[in-house]
C-alpha cells in the first residue's frame, strides 16, 4: 500500500480524510502547525482552507522540499476557479474537488505520475525554455490578480513576452508547441500555444520584433477574462452546451475589466484581448464587428486562437493535425482574413 502525507487545518477535515482514504493509502496526518517539523512525500494530498492567507506562503516554502519526481494534490471547491489557481501558484501538480474519494486519489497520483515533473515551471526551464517558464509564471500570476480584483504585472507580461520570442527564434514553433502539451491546465495550455503560434506567425509575416513581442504578450494575456468564468465550465472534460458557451462568450469584455485596472497596456493589445473572438463578416463577438474595423494585428491573433484551440490536446479529444487544423480555417472563408489564411499554411505544416 502507497504512503501518503496528508496536510489538514482542522481535525474535522482529518476525520474525513482517514475515512475516505482507508484501505487505499497508508496516511500520514499533519496539522499545519507541523509543518517545520515535518516534508512533502512522494504523494501528498493537501486539504486546506486556501482563504486564510496567514499560512500559505509557509505552505508554499514547505511544498518545495518535496522530492523531484513527487507529486501533491490540493483538494478545492468545485465551483472556485481562484481556489484552482491559488493552490497551483502555491504548488499543486494536480487537483480534485471536494468530497475527494480514495480511489479518485489513487486515480489522480497514476494520471498525474508522468507529468508533475514536466508541468513545473522551473522544469520547463531545465529543457532549454525559458520562455514556457516565464509565460507560465505570468499566467499564474495574471489569472490570480484577475480573480483577486487587483491590477496585472504589465511589466512581468512584456518580460515573458520577449522571452517567447526569443525562444521561438531560436527553437522554433514545433519544439513549443511538444512541451507546452505536457501542461496539466487546460487554460494555460491554449495561452501558452496560442502565444507561441502567434510569434511563430509573426516572423513568418517578417514582423518587427516590437510587434512579435505584442503578439507575444497579446497571446498571454487574451484570455485573462476566463480567471472570472466558472471552472466547471472553464475546463468542462466535454464540449459545452448552449448556457455554458453564453457564459464562455462573456471573457472578452470579462478581460477589459481586468486590463482597464493595469496602466501601462498599449491600446493596440486591449484591442487583441477584446477583439480575438470577431471575425471580418461581422458575425464574431462581443461587438459584431466587421473587417474594416478589426486591425492586423488582431486578424492575426484570432487564426492563432483557432488554430491553438484545434491542436491543443483536451481530455474529450485527441489534437488535430496541422494539415486538418489548417484545412478548417481555410474554410471559414469570408470570416477570416484569407490573404494571411493562405501565409498561414506553412505555420501548420510546421
Amino acid at each position: 500500500m502507497d504512503r501518503i502525507c496528508v496536510i489538514s487545518d482542522t481535525e474535522a477535515r482529518a476525520t474525513d480524510l482517514r475515512a475516505r482514504l482507508a484501505g487505499y493509502f497508508e496516511a500520514q496526518f499533519f496539522p499545519l502547525d507541523a509543518l517545520p517539523d515535518s516534508a512533502p512525500q512522494e504523494f501528498t494530498l493537501v486539504d486546506v482552507d486556501l482563504r486564510d492567507a496567514n499560512y500559505c506562503a509557509e505552505l508554499k516554502t514547505w511544498l518545495k522540499r518535496r522530492p523531484k519526481d513527487g507529486q501533491t494534490i490540493f483538494c478545492v471547491r468545485k465551483d472556485s476557479h481562484a481556489q484552482a489557481i491559488q493552490a497551483f501558484a502555491l504548488g499543486a501538480t494536480a487537483l480534485l474537488h471536494r468530497p475527494v474519494t480514495g480511489a479518485a486519489v489513487v486515480g489522480k497520483f497514476k494520471e498525474n505520475g508522468e507529468q508533475s515533473a514536466a508541468d513545473a515551471a522551473s522544469d520547463f526551464s531545465a529543457e532549454g525554455l525559458s520562455g514556457i517558464s516565464a509565460g507560465l509564471s505570468a499566467l499564474q500570476n495574471i489569472f490570480e490578480a484577475a480573480m483577486a480584483g487587483g491590477p496585472v504585472d504589465v511589466n512581468a507580461v512584456t518580460a515573458a513576452g520577449e522571452a517567447v520570442v526569443a525562444n521561438i527564434e531560436e527553437d522554433g514553433l514545433g519544439r513549443w508547441i511538444e512541451v507546452v502539451r505536457k501542461h496539466h491546465s487546460q487554460t494555460f495550455q491554449h495561452c501558452l500555444i496560442v502565444t507561441g503560434v502567434a510569434v511563430g506567425f509573426g516572423k513568418h509575416l517578417g514582423f518587427s520584433r516590437a510587434d512579435k513581442q505584442r503578439l507575444a504578450a497579446a497571446g498571454i494575456l487574451h484570455d485573462v477574462g476566463k480567471a472570472r468564468i466558472p471552472l466547471g465550465i472553464l475546463e468542462k472534460p466535454g464540449p459545452l452546451d448552449d448556457a455554458e458557451l453564453s457564459v464562455m462568450r462573456q471573457h472578452p469584455l470579462l478581460g477589459l475589466e481586468v486590463l482597464q485596472t493595469s496602466p501601462g497596456l498599449q491600446p493596440e493589445m486591449i484591442d487583441m484581448v477584446v477583439h480575438h473572438h470577431e471575425y471580418l463578416d461581422g458575425s464574431g463577438y462581443p461587438h459584431g464587428l466587421e473587417a474594416g474595423n478589426i486591425s492586423d494585428l488582431v486578424r492575426t491573433i484570432t487564426i492563432s486562437d483557432i488554430f491553438g484551440a484545434l491542436i491543443e490536446r483536451r481530455s474529450y479529444k485527441a489534437p488535430m493535425s496541422g494539415a486538418d487544423a489548417y484545412e478548417v480555417l481555410r474554410k471559414m472563408d469570408s470570416k477570416l482574413d484569407r490573404d494571411l489564411v493562405r501565409e498561414f499554411r506553412p505555420i501548420a505544416q510546421r
